[in-house]
């Protein structure tokens, strides 16, 4: 594995993984003009040890890796971290798409792509408001979900719900302002940035596996808003 600078500056840590080596060393390298410590792995099983060992802030990850694949790498990772997970897939398939994101993955990016582009992308997930700092309330209460914004937690029935972190970012965002009927593009400004460009059904996808993780009833807590989007369900 190779590494960029040996302290890590405050733009954040990165971590690259990609089997095409060139690739991910220009990824790479710009990554690092632009300030990041990146790390950089070939294979699937040293993906999910270099997360461990160097807790990055985001992860670079290509689906189709040696060892294992990078669904599966997402699964892993997901298990003890809360990394920002930018999925490169390079076929435009939907389904790599909803699979990746499915593993937990927060974004995609389709091969192939501009470096710009994806070192933009990057500065715009570390830009994310933190919805733990200087909350104006501690818990908010919907039937029998608790939304806990200082422990980053939403627990249903007492039970914390394994969500991740955009999909508690959505809630949050939601849970904010209850009665307001929010657009795809509203969710992506506040979410992810407002600089954010590409697919904007990627926030359908993340809304489907955070009601599926909440209840079994998918209106249960969140509504849609025929024309508009999301909003949260009446309890």
């Amino acid at each position: 594995m190779n590494s960029g600078t040996g302290t890590a500056p405050a733009a954040g840590r990165v971590l690259v993984v990609d089997d095409e080596k060139p690739l991910a060393r220009l990824v790479a390298t710009y990554l690092e003009r632009a300030g990041y410590a990146v790390a950089i792995t070939h294979t699937g099983p040293e993906a999910v040890q270099a997360a461990r060992a160097h807790e990055p802030d985001v992860m670079v990850l290509d689906l189709g890796l040696p060892g294992l694949d990078g669904i599966e790498v997402c699964r892993r990772v997901r298990a003890f971290s809360e990394c920002y997970v930018l999925m490169l897939t390079a076929r435009d398939d939907e389904q790599d798409k909803l699979a990746g994101l499915g593993a937990g993955a927060d974004d995609y990016i389709t091969k192939p792509f501009s470096v710009r582009e994806l070192v933009a992308r990057v500065g715009a997930v570390l830009r994310r408001p933190r919805t733990t700092v200087a909350a104006p309330e501690p818990e908010r209460v919907y039937g029998d979900l608790v939304i806990d914004l200082a422990a980053h937690e939403a627990r249903v029935n007492g039970q914390a719900a394994p969500l991740t972190r955009t999909e508690f970012d959505l809630l949050a965002a939601l849970s904010g302002r209850p009665h307001q009927a929010f657009s795809r593009r509203q969710l992506i400004d506040i979410v992810w940035d407002p600089a954010w460009v590409g697919d904007e059904r990627l926030v359908d996808v993340h809304i489907k596996n955070l009601r599926r993780k909440l209840d079994a009833d998918p209106t249960r807590y969140i509504d849609t808003v025929r024309g508009v989007g999301y909003r949260m369900a009446e309890q």
